[in-house]
């Protein structure tokens, strides 16, 4: 599989080097150079010093030819943006994005795209683990 990867943060870099690993094809794009010193040395796809909200990032990239793209920037924007590009204008059959603001997931009600927030994946998480305590006793708005 051809996957790009778009932001080199905690999240991209260790999704990339996942898929890496896994034997896959990736490309890891982020604008700030210093942000593949992440990426495990054992990393063996190709980077890309770039703007992803840019055209010529994402055509250097080859989104059209990927079959799946992970968005993963701090910046909840961006990810939409990327996003969108990647699913409606690229046609990329597979796209992720990562949510950093829960409230953001309205955003991508009614599309193909799928959403990952780590607020809502822990809170699932601690929700799991307390099972066996009283749901009521636990205010989730006080956890976010």
């Amino acid at each position: 599989m051809y996957i790009i990867v778009i932001g080199c943060g905690k999240i991209g870099s260790a999704v990339a080097d996942l898929l890496s690993k896994n034997g896959e094809n990736v490309v890891v794009i982020d604008r700030d150079k210093s942000a593949f010193d992440k990426l495990s040395p054992d990393f063996t796809g190709f980077t890309i010093n770039g703007d992803a909200t840019e055209l010529q990032v994402l055509l250097e990239a080859k989104l059209d030819k990927a079959n799946m793209a992970i968005v993963t920037t701090e910046i909840d924007s961006v990810n939409s943006m990327v996003s969108q590009i990647a699913k409606d204008i690229y046609e990329v059959p597979e796209v992720i994005v990562k949510i950093n603001q829960p409230d953001k997931a309205i955003i991508y009600r009614n599309t193909d795209i799928v959403t990952l927030s780590p607020t809502d994946l822990f809170i699932d998480s601690l929700r799991e683990r307390l099972a066996g305590t009283s749901e009521d006793s636990i205010d989730e708005e006080s956890l976010l």
